[in-house]
């Protein structure tokens, strides 16, 4: 007997949904029957996504959002459940980093990083939070089947690696984020876990892959390989459903051995 998930008649808030992981996720998503906030700045590379979501026969809706912009997060988050409805699932996405030693960190590289990485995921998740527990309460209109909210972190905040330092603090603080979030909003039915992927090949870093430092960096894996972001597609459709209601405050990595 097959064993399947179904996201039919739940919405989905992807942020950082423009490329990546984020577009990956926001496609699995919709191909598991939910219905998909696409969020990100770059709202033309989201009107591609929602075309091709849409020519696979799913359901995706497009809102603008900097997560450096409290203004933004609140009006993002209320045109998408003015669109689409209540949300239920949030993918906590977005993030930059850059590449650079401890020493030469300068005031505008932290503040880059962590606006975006824990500023910026912090008060999504708050604002989507603060929704689902008004729901849950009953203080606000729309049926509460549980939350669940998923914030990637990386490998990285739970390994030290060279020369991005600073990332991997910020993605340390997502973690220890998501088990408060999940202490704190658990008892009302919303669950909150991380997930921390290893090294994955997107369009972002695939040329990385084939050069001097990257051929040397694929070398130092367990199985000297990178992933592909399908690779976490049954985890982020585990962690959206129903399936995962005895699952709150994990922190799941999905790194391919390299973090042992």
């Amino acid at each position: 007997m097959a064993y399947s998930i179904d996201l039919s008649g739940r919405v989905a808030f992807v942020t950082g949904a423009s490329s990546g992981l984020g577009a990956q996720f926001a496609r699995t998503l919709a191909k598991a029957g939910a219905g998909v906030v696409l969020a990100s700045r770059r709202v033309e590379k989201l009107k591609e996504l929602r075309a091709r979501i849409e020519g696979e026969g799913g359901d995706a809706h497009v809102v603008e959002l900097d997560v450096t912009d409290a203004d933004s997060i609140r009006s993002a988050v209320a045109h998408a459940e003015t669109e689409m409805g209540s949300i239920d699932i949030l993918v906590n996405n977005s993030g930059v980093s850059t590449t650079q030693r401890l020493q030469d960190v300068t005031p505008e590289d932290y503040d880059f990083i962590f606006d975006t990485n824990v500023k910026g995921a912090f008060f999504v998740a708050q604002e989507v939070g603060k929704r689902m527990l008004a729901r849950s309460r009953g203080a606000a209109p729309g049926s509460f089947t549980g939350g669940r909210i998923i914030n990637i972190a990386s490998m990285a905040g739970l390994k030290v690696l060279p020369q991005i330092g600073a990332y991997c603090m910020s993605k340390a603080a997502v973690v220890q984020m998501t088990k408060a979030m999940a202490l704190e909003w658990g008892r009302f039915g919303i669950n909150v876990n991380a997930l921390c992927p290893g090294y994955i090949d997107t369009e972002i870093n695939h040329d990385h892959w084939s050069t001097e430092h990257g051929q040397k960096l694929i070398a130092m894996l367990p199985r000297k390989r990178v992933g592909q972001a399908q690779d976490l597609d049954a985890l982020i459709v585990m962690l959206a459903s129903d399936q995962s209601h005895f699952v709150n405050g994990a922190v799941i990595a999905a790194d391919d051995g390299f973090g042992v």
